[in-house]
């Protein structure tokens, strides 16, 4: 065969895989319909396991890459996984003739809820001065205030900065629903809870850890606030309880003190390895010419955070009451860095990175 005629015949297998691709997706529908027929749950890790062992195996007697193979039917599994849950999500139908209001609902997590809460059967409408919603399905109203907030659910899904006055507005509406915020952080929010306690309403604060992006919550956590409202938290639970997310239950200070890691720090140290890079002199496609393994997955990481909403970040870092903390925290890793290289002290350096390994041991054996 000629180039032409090799490149057709590659054209003609390229749609022949996707094609049994889609057949996959079907299948894993009837998968996620007779799991749910027969109670069992939508995640079976021993299956998974099978299913990629056989992969790498028929791989090796074909004489292609196993780890390649592994790698493809990883992401088969994944879309597998997130048909499977969406359908029993849609099939659990908790918001059968309920109706849900998402004040912010045309931002980027607000629409995810928007969508999710659909999904289980809600009536949804949105609250949004910003624009109306691009789902024609979902009721359009442009002040919240203007509603009579007669909802099974109060979902607040506006930026930090304008989220506690709003929750400090509803506890003067008393709205007979389940009321909660979906920020990052927890302590900026206190007033507004604290209003709503105080007034009877059923509140709680929820904190979805993953972006608007995401398809499949296996693996995923979200973080439910006790505020003391049981029925409010386990409301917000059963939201998710359809799903293969890891729930976990915290206070409102513990929250906003992990978080103070998990993400503050996490996004310091990407923001300060980007301005590093940037205020360095040298020009981005050079240092590409020579990247490493490591700096690859670093860059891969800056450039996620680095196209993120800067107000949204800025108030991750400010607005949380424990946030120093972890920065501090950087800046003492990054002097004690500086301290063993400049003054050639081998014996703090090898401490370093031995500490690191056992704390990281540590974490991933209570994974």
């Amino acid at each position: 065969m000629n180039l032409l005629e090799i490149r057709e015949r590659l054209s003609e297998l390229d749609r022949q895989v996707l094609a049994l691709v889609a057949e996959r997706q079907r299948l894993s529908r009837e998968v996620a319909e007779a799991k749910r027929a027969e109670g069992k749950a939508t995640r079976d890790y021993t299956r998974e396991r099978e299913v990629l062992m056989q992969a790498r195996a028929t791989a090796d007697s074909l004489g292609i890459s196993p780890a390649m193979a592994e790698q493809v039917m990883r992401l088969l599994i994944r879309g597998s996984l997130a048909t499977q849950e969406r359908i029993r999500v849609v099939a659990g139908g908790r918001g059968g003739g309920k109706t849900a209001l998402v004040i912010g609902g045309t931002g980027k997590m607000g629409r995810w809820f928007c969508d999710f809460l659909a999904s289980q059967g809600y009536t949804v409408s949105v609250a949004d001065p910003a624009r109306r919603p691009d789902n024609a399905a979902y009721a359009y109203i442009a002040d919240w205030k203007d509603s009579p907030l007669d909802y099974d659910l109060i979902v607040v899904a506006t930026p930090l900065k304008i989220a506690n006055v709003v929750l400090q507005e509803l506890a003067e509406r008393k709205p007979r629903g389940i009321v909660f915020d979906i920020g990052s952080l927890k302590t900026p929010l206190r007033q507004g809870i604290d209003a709503l306690q105080s007034a009877g309403v059923k509140v709680t604060s929820v904190h979805p850890m993953f972006g608007p992006d995401t398809e499949l919550l296996s693996g995923r956590h979200v973080i439910f606030i006790d505020m003391g409202n049981q029925e409010a938290v386990q409301a917000a639970q059963e939201l998710f309880g359809a799903t293969m997310a890891q729930q976990v239950v915290m206070g409102l200070d513990e929250h906003d003190r992990l978080i103070a890691y998990v993400l503050g720090l996490s996004h310091a140290l990407n923001i300060a390895f980007f301005t590093a890079l940037a205020e360095s002199g040298e020009a981005a496609p050079r240092l590409a010419q020579l990247s490493s393994t490591t700096y690859d997955a670093q860059v891969d990481v800056a450039t996620r955070v680095a196209a993120e909403s800067p107000d949204l970040y800025f108030e991750i870092q400010h607005l949380n009451e424990y946030g120093r903390e972890s920065l501090l925290a950087l800046r003492g890793a990054v002097e004690k860095l500086w301290q063993s290289v400049s003054t050639g002290d081998a014996p703090q350096f090898t401490a370093m990175m031995q500490q690191g390994r056992e704390y990281l041991a540590g974490r991933v054996r209570n994974d």
